[in-house]
């Protein structure tokens, strides 16, 4: 019986985790459950799910969901902040972080450095810290297991074994290409965040679809497979795979190449972390070889998406560059979900962003913090001025 403490447990990862492992109570008790600002949906998995704790970044948020679970009988308790949320984080056997962005940053350390087994959902951990991320990992003697599908199906291919790099040549991520991926520049320039929104493939939340529709996240996976799996860049291939069923792909020395297939459904990467070494039912459904159709692949075009080409420039670049682009990127995306930016205009601060916050190596966990609100600082200045 493994105790969970899944911080974002509102947002899309969170639900999908939720429901594996309702499959599973004989091996997984739910101990903590956090979110946000976002009170009512965690009620909700409060009373249904009964965990012992649950945090809400958001005090005032915190006081409405105690007062409703108070009268509803519930002895789940609640509290508040980001201490908090790294105590609970710190306290399970197991915690799945899934808080989006850079908020999920400091939760996550706490519970590597609790030597917790950490399932790895907020790719922007590593990203923004990087080198003392994978330092603590090994410092503290902490098991990370990757939950994104691309990340989960290279860590399945890998051989494993005291040297689990043993005869490779280089990764190979696929990317859906996004809703976007036929779009011609002039039409990529008039999209809408409703439109980006709508992925084709994945169920996810806003922010992610968003960044699934510019290549940024496959810019961010990049960067989370340089540091999970100890290669550099130049190892790392991305290929468009609008089928989405090759979730990504091992390369080898002899000329082989391993793939990991599977529906495009979040459950299978959850339950592969969840229960590895082993495997347990994950709820998604089976691949249908026989009806599955043509699968396709081609090379991603970086000048109509250009964020991941950035994402690789800022990955060479190194110091705390990928820090810049992360705090850039979240901040142009939220404006462009507000409405405030064009789709193409994205890319366009991010590029300005790591073209002018200085982007130096760090010591801390704080001086790289100190990066990404200057980072967010510098575009909020570029939008104000846009704004006049």
């Amino acid at each position: 019986m493994q105790t969970l403490a899944l911080l974002g447990a509102t947002g899309s990862i969170g639900e999908q985790t939720l429901d594996v492992i309702s499959r599973h109570p004989e091996r997984y008790r739910l101990f903590a459950v956090t979110a946000n600002t976002r009170w009512q949906p965690l009620a909700e998995i409060c009373l249904r799910h009964r965990p012992a704790v649950a945090v809400m970044a958001d005090p005032v948020a915190a006081d409405a969901l105690r007062n409703h679970l108070r009268d509803a009988g519930s002895d789940t308790e609640v509290l508040a902040g980001e201490d908090s949320l790294e105590q609970v984080a710190a306290e399970a056997d197991t915690t799945v972080a899934a808080i989006v962005g850079a908020a999920g940053v400091r939760p996550t350390l706490a519970a590597v450095k609790a030597g917790k087994r950490v399932l790895l959902a907020n790719k922007e951990a590593l990203v923004v810290t990087g080198q003392l991320f994978m330092d603590a990992v090994a410092r503290h003697e902490a098991t990370l297991l990757p939950v994104d599908s691309e990340h989960s199906a290279i860590f399945q291919c890998l051989p494993g074994g005291d040297d689990p790099l043993a005869g490779v040549k280089k990764l190979c991520l696929t990317a859906s290409g996004g809703p976007f991926r036929t779009f011609s520049a002039e039409q990529l320039g008039a999209v809408t965040a409703a439109q980006a929104v709508r992925h084709p493939n994945w169920d996810m939340g806003p922010k992610i679809s968003v960044d699934s529709a510019t290549l940024m996240n496959k810019g961010l996976e990049l960067i989370e497979a340089s540091w999970l799996f100890g290669l550099p860049g130049e190892r790392i291939d991305v290929v468009v795979h609008p089928q989405s069923v090759v979730h990504s792909m091992v390369e080898y020395l002899d000329g082989s190449v391993l793939a990991q297939l599977g529906t495009p459904d979040m459950k299978t990467p959850i339950a592969v972390a969840l229960a590895w070494p082993e495997r347990i039912a994950s709820g998604a459904q089976a691949l249908d070889f026989t009806r599955m159709g043509e699968l396709s692949f081609e090379a991603p075009d970086v000048q109509r998406f250009p964020c991941l080409a950035l994402a690789r420039q800022a990955l060479e670049a190194g110091g705390t560059a990928t820090a810049v682009l992360n705090a850039a990127n979240e901040e142009a995306v939220a404006a462009f979900l507000e409405g405030r930016i064009g789709f193409m205009e994205i890319a366009e601060l991010v590029n300005r962003a790591l073209e002018s916050v200085l982007a130096p190596r760090c010591r801390n966990i704080d001086d790289v913090m100190d990066i990404d609100r200057a980072a967010r600082r510098y575009v909020a200045a570029c939008l104000s001025s846009r704004d006049e």
